[in-house]
């Protein structure tokens, strides 16, 4: 997914504004995970009354108060703004992981026309390899919230790296390493004890 963006900046939506301009930063904070990109405007009016719900989708899946751990979920807020003014005051009400392009940044007209963006709000849902799993989920989020992220997870085919820790990951691999020789060392001790009780039957006889 990280793909889509090469070449571009993403904005961080924290007080620092970090941005993420390499391929490694992209890749990071992209790669498989769902992507959402809002095409949105602060001071539309169907935007005013989707853009909570949508703030609350994101909350409930990605923070730590809510999940034990964040759903491979990202947003990249595509901004319909007038001014960046705008945009900048519509980011301050919304999560501080939103990402988004720089306002100057044409490629959001090039976004639109890939999607066949022609109102908004939209919320185009794709999977990690960049192909389209839902052209507009508004509808889906409103009705059904966080739990149609279990669909989109689905139909992604995410390979979920949350599951386990790190030293999880470190004890399977040595265990996967030594098991066969443990295995092999527990037969041979195990015949040869074999060995030596039927020894000593025959020399008892």
């Amino acid at each position: 997914m990280a793909s889509l963006f090469t070449g571009r900046v993403l904005v961080v939506n924290n007080g620092a504004r970090d941005e993420l301009d390499t391929d490694r930063e992209l890749g990071r904070s992209l790669e498989n995970k769902v992507l959402l990109l809002y095409f949105g405007s602060g001071e539309c009016p169907r935007c005013q009354e989707f853009s909570p719900l949508l703030r609350d989708f994101f909350v409930r899946l990605t923070d730590e108060f809510y999940v034990e751990r964040a759903s491979q979920l990202v947003l990249v807020y595509v901004s319909q703004d007038e001014t960046e003014e705008k945009q900048t005051k519509f980011l301050k009400t919304m999560p501080k992981r939103w990402l988004s392009l720089p306002f100057e940044d044409e490629f959001k007209r090039e976004l639109e026309l890939r999607f066949a963006v022609s109102d908004v709000p939209a919320v185009v849902v794709l999977k990690p390899n960049g192909e389209v799993i839902v052209g507009n989920a508004v509808e889906e989020i409103r009705r059904m919230g966080p739990a149609c992220f279990r669909n989109w997870q689905e139909a992604a085919e995410l390979v979920d790296r949350n599951f386990l820790l790190a030293e999880d990951f470190d004890y399977l691999a040595r265990r996967s390493i030594t098991d066969p020789i443990r295995r092999l060392k527990y037969k041979l001790n195990k015949k040869t004890k074999n060995e030596e009780k039927k020894e000593e039957g025959e020399e008892s006889r």
